[in-house]
């Protein structure tokens, strides 16, 4: 495989979609719960800073993995859950995490 080739190869868009250091815990809450609050995610994960969280989040919603929800009460709240393709990501991300555990132990 050439590098051309690779660039249109589904490996390297599914890799694109879950780069990024937080996008993993940001799905793993996601799969716990069916939908969030973005000050709930962001308390599960207390090392990134909120520009961050907001920066990749806003990359899964372009990548149409998750769905951003705006409630305007006072005050306004946002809230995150899993797309219908986020969704399918689901078995893969266990068995990747069941590999990260076999290679660890």
């Amino acid at each position: 495989m050439n590098f051309e080739e690779f660039t249109n190869c589904g490996l390297r868009k599914s890799l694109d979609i879950l780069s990024g250091k937080w996008k993993p815990l940001i799905l793993h809450n996601l799969f716990e719960e069916d939908t969030v609050r973005f000050v709930e995610l962001w308390r599960n994960m207390p090392r990134v800073s909120k520009k961050v969280l907001a920066e990749q989040l806003k990359q899964l919603e372009e990548d149409h993995i998750i769905q951003r929800i705006e409630v305007y009460n006072f005050p306004p709240e946002v809230y995150y859950k899993l797309t219908e393709k986020g969704k399918k990501l689901g078995p893969i991300l266990s068995q990747l995490h069941l590999w990260g555990n076999e290679l660890s132990s």
